[in-house]
């Protein structure tokens, strides 16, 4: 979710990779808040093993991993080397109430 609330639209049509990528970030920021809750507040322990993420997008958009780069970059910036990750960019002809990007996570605690 954005500042406003999700961000809401379609690659490719309403919105461009850059406004996609901004959306998969806040997918990111959303599991980062999970898994720190899940850790006990404490983010050394999360490890990320693998995104799956859903772009919202016309049939003709091929960008589908620069969008998700804006999550996985993230991810990156984070928690460093137990950041890195293994994931899946796929298309969607529509996601849940609209939304533009939606991204399922599955992390580790040591």
């Amino acid at each position: 979710a954005g500042a406003d609330g999700p961000i809401l639209g379609k690659l490719g049509r309403e919105l461009d990779v850059a406004a996609g990528a901004a959306a998969a970030r806040s997918c990111a920021l959303a599991l980062i808040a999970q898994a720190r809750k899940a850790a006990g507040g404490d983010l050394d322990r999360v490890r990320v093993l693998k995104l799956t993420a859903f772009v919202n997008c016309a049939p003709d958009f091929t960008d589908q991993p620069k969008v998700v780069n804006g999550a996985s970059d993230l991810l990156v910036e984070v928690f460093g080397e137990r950041g890195r990750h293994a994931r899946s960019a796929v298309g969607a002809p529509s996601l849940p109430l609209g939304v533009a990007v939606e991204i399922e996570g599955i992390f580790a605690l040591d």
